[in-house]
């Protein structure tokens, strides 16, 4: 059973930084792209940055380019995602998730963690 955790979140002032984790148990973990999303109150989910297999290739939503930046530990079965320059805006439940492709479908979702950004 494959199992994706987040952690990192918190409460962060306006213009701080946080930096979210998401260890996946899969045993090919280097094999898949993974994805960080968010959801705010009353708002859909929606798709922050992502990264291939490899590392090698990365996106990102027009909203956090610049401020934000997906890496990952294949040795480590972990991804990350450094948040800088936080808005309020970016508060959200951020989630973590497996794919074959960094355009999706993705597949395995982690419970997510609380972002939360005081003006």
């Amino acid at each position: 059973q494959v199992q994706v955790v987040e952690s990192g979140g918190g409460l962060v002032q306006a213009g701080g930084s946080l930096r979210l984790s998401c260890a996946a148990s899969i045993r090919t973990f280097s094999s898949y792209a993974m994805g960080w999303f968010r959801q705010a109150p009353g708002k859909e989910r929606e798709f922050v940055a992502a990264i291939s297999w490899s590392g090698g290739s990365t996106h990102y939503a027009d909203s956090v380019k610049g401020r934000f930046t997906i890496s990952r530990d294949n040795a480590k079965n972990t991804v990350y995602l450094q948040m800088n320059s936080l808005k309020p805006e970016d508060a959200a439940v951020y989630y973590c998730a497996t794919s074959i492709a960094t355009t999706g479908p993705y597949n395995y979702w982690g419970q997510g963690t609380q972002v939360t950004v005081s003006s």
